[in-house]
């Protein structure tokens, strides 16, 4: 045996498990260090684009011809419920409140253009003024202009806060709403869902390895393996933020996939060891075949969960690729430490790994073992499950397939979109938001901002703008300011405030009537190329990228999926109904996801809100992480039943034997995962609650519907064929588990403390 293999490594580790945990325990020092000293300033709230649509292009030409910095904004609106703006208590308020404001240096751009409210507006141009005060004259606005980076006013988010809050009494009321307090509760938020799903997931996932291994240092071992990874995967992240631009969501990512996979794997990898250990292996054989057998169907399972994540890298969105990097790194951390750093921690534990009871691996228990293995295959729930299944497999596969098919069906009314302010839980910030647009509009949160690459002394040019200009009132704008030009006199901007919120699917498609319709209407016979950036259009752009996009990454993860399948198996088969079960799993969550958060079925009862739109990332998002946690499942069974397989060649038994095996371990892996996405679906910030959600219900779905129910029933139809590889692929190398051979060695009976 190869000491490069799954096995070799499993038996080198336990032979030296002092050196291997010195070794991961200085990695392990050198990740918290990493975290500690770059973390924050590895991070950033934005998502950008690293292609070139129109709206970067746009952007782009702002910044080199008007030296255009997309300049920051918030809106502080002061409110009462009984004093209007005439009040001079009111008045008090507004006044000392902008000159707080404007005392945040660095931070408030003190420009009359930037910083200024309705008595100063007032003076200079009452119809102005009169547009920063509501209809019943209780509530007025500051437009606040900042300075600086989106990150570095971020850091300074609870100052600006304070200031806004300084000068507010119980009758008047301050708010803001815009980048940095948008931002900032948004975060607040996530970071208090990330800490809620922690303090929920974990000791569910602790109660059911109790369960599942009837031992308490073996339950406590995932988790604290599952923390050692996520803790190294924050470092290397840390680290790796350094020089590229991460996403702020990749932390929550890391934790949730680190602590799904990471116990999941654990799992599999200790509770394999034990089961040698019932066989009469001794302790250090029992570590070794476990690494043969579950440790490389670990390995093999992590290679499937990366390959169907780098979908996620074929994306040019700095978004999807934070979370895929996140994903991946704790795989793969998770993958190593399995490797290596469980077969160690077993080598020095030994059979205190079942405390606090005390099992005797003697003849008895290795006799019952082996009776377990050939003549009770279908005792016991599992047991009658399979027979049931594998006696009636044409009505298990049909009712099955039905399930999954009706689940999926309202994904055909799939709306996608973003979650902006409205689906924040109640706060200061929601509530500006909602005055904001109700006595005000939302949109000049984020102004549509027209970029026209053309001549300013050309008078074809300077008829089109003034069309357009003039027409933009008509199309749904309430506001639109006089071009802008560049010094050069070749580039114009136009901002124009849109009058409902930024989010709204009306706002992305105006960005599309604008682009296809209005624009080169106005402009069809004047020399210039006329782009629209801004907000709502970053957005439209970003829907146009994932609908592009998605059929390659499907193709991609599919199609790798698919290779790896047929060469771990050696079969043509198995890939391909792995792939049609998990799309029927996929589906079923994506439907699902619409029932719930769309449509508004339960949504109350399981404490979801309800959204007019799933987010526009979540579908791909879910189908590359449903992919590769589902094809976990599939390649454990699988190995299990390809095991006795290659040592019996009697199909129907080795899918008996490998759900007997597998099924209860199977179980309780899936519901530790759907535990941790279930706290995740706790939180209050929508997206994370679809995530969770989507995750969750998939991964049941898999383990119940999929895995106990589809495989066997469709192995059974398929029989021998299920193997089946044509003779011209038969070069391709045979990556079977390793454990048959050691298996088929007389059982030595060893004392219970080896």
């Amino acid at each position: 045996m190869s000491v490069f293999s799954t096995a070799g490594l499993a038996r080198i580790s336990a032979r030296r498990p002092w050196s291997i945990v010195g070794i991961w325990l200085v990695i392990l020092i050198l990740a918290i260090v990493s975290t500690a000293t770059n973390l924050s300033d590895a991070l950033t709230t934005e998502a950008n684009f690293l292609n070139k649509p129109e709206s970067v292009r746009g952007f782009d030409l702002l910044e080199e011809k008007l030296g255009f910095d997309d300049p920051l904004n918030e809106t502080v609106i002061v409110t009462s419920a009984d004093k209007t703006v005439d009040d001079p208590a009111f008045q008090q308020v507004v006044v000392e409140t902008t000159a707080a404001l404007r005392g945040l240096d660095g931070l408030v751009d003190t420009a009359p253009t930037a910083t200024y409210n309705y008595y100063e507006a007032k003076a200079a141009s009452p119809e102005t003024a009169e547009q920063l005060v509501s209809a019943d004259r209780k509530s007025t606005i500051i437009p606040v202009g900042l300075v600086g980076e989106l990150d570095a006013a971020a850091d300074r988010a609870e100052e600006f806060r304070a200031a806004v809050k300084a000068h507010g009494t119980g009758e008047i009321e301050t708010l803001a709403v815009g980048d940095i307090s948008i931002g900032e509760e948004f975060n607040t938020i996530a970071e208090e869902d990330l800490l809620k799903a922690e303090v929920l997931g974990i000791p569910a996932a602790l109660v059911i390895l109790v369960v599942v291994f009837g031992a308490l240092v073996a339950a406590g071992v995932p988790i604290i393996l599952a923390i050692f990874s996520i803790a190294v995967a924050f470092g290397l992240t840390a680290f790796i933020g350094r020089f590229f631009e991460l996403s702020f969501f990749i932390t929550n990512m890391i934790t949730m996939i680190g602590l799904a996979v990471g116990i999941d794997y654990a799992l599999f990898i200790v509770e394999r060891y034990r089961e040698e250990r019932r066989r009469g292996r001794p302790k250090q054989q029992a570590i070794e075949i476990a690494g043969g057998t579950a440790s490389k169907a670990v390995l093999f399972s992590g290679l499937t969960v990366v390959f169907a994540l780098f979908g996620l890298f074929l994306i040019p969105t700095t978004i999807f690729r934070s979370l895929g990097l996140g994903a991946i790194l704790v795989v793969v951390v998770a993958v190593l430490a399995m490797l290596t750093l469980i077969p160690a921690v077993l080598s020095l534990l030994g059979d205190r790994v079942d405390w606090p009871r005390r099992r005797k691996y003697d003849e008895t228990t290795v006799a019952r073992q082996a009776e377990f293995d050939h003549e009770t295959i279908h005792a016991g729930f599992w047991g009658r499950i399979t027979r049931t299944v594998m006696g009636r497999p044409v009505v298990a596969v049909v009712l099955a397939v039905g399930l999954l098919a009706a689940a999926s069906i309202p994904y055909f009314d799939l709306n996608t979109g973003f979650a902006g302010v409205e689906s924040l839980p109640e706060s200061d910030v929601r509530k500006g938001f909602e005055i904001l647009q109700s006595d005000f509009s939302a949109g000049r949160l984020a102004p549509v901002e027209i970029v026209v690459d053309g001549k300013k002394d050309d008078a074809q040019v300077a008829a089109a703008i003034a069309n357009l200009s003039a027409q933009l009132p008509q199309e749904g704008f309430v506001a639109v300011d006089a071009p802008r030009w560049s010094e050069a006199g070749d580039l114009a901007l136009i901002r124009a405030t849109l009058g409902m919120n930024p989010n709204d699917p009306g706002a992305a498609d105006l960005i599309v009537e604008l682009r296809e319709e209005i624009i080169p209407r106005a402009f069809a016979d004047a020399p210039a190329e006329v782009l629209v950036t801004g907000d709502t259009a970053f957005n439209e752009d970003f829907f146009d990228l994932v609908a592009d996009w998605t059929p390659l990454v499907f193709a991609f993860v599919l199609g790798l999926s698919f290779l790896l399948l047929m060469i771990v198996f050696r079969s043509l088969v198995v890939p391909a109904k792995a792939i049609v079960m998990n799309l029927l799993s996929v589906g079923a969550a994506y439907g699902l996801l619409v029932l719930v958060f769309q449509k508004g079925y339960l949504h109350n009862l399981l404490g979801f809100d309800k959204t007019p739109t799933i987010e526009a990332w979540i579908p791909i998002f879910l189908f590359c992480v449903l992919f590769g946690l589902s094809m976990d499942y599939h390649v454990f069974l699988l190995s299990r039943i390809r095991e006795h397989y290659d040592q019996t060649h009697r199909n129907q038994e080795s899918v008996a034997v490998g759900l007997q095996s597998t099924a209860r371990i199977i179980t309780g892996a899936a519901l530790i995962m759907v535990a941790v996405f279930v706290g995740f679906a706790a939180g209050r910030l929508v997206m994370l609650q679809q995530v969770g959600f989507g995750l969750a219900v998939a991964v049941f779905l898999d383990a119940t519907v999929v895995r106990s129910v589809l495989v066997p029933a469709s192995m059974r139809l398929l029989g021998d064929w299920n193997w089946y590889l044509p003779s011209w692929l038969k070069w391709l190398p045979d990556l079977r588990v390793e454990g048959g051979s050691v298996q088929d060695a007389q059982p030595e009976v060893a004392p219970a403390g080896d």
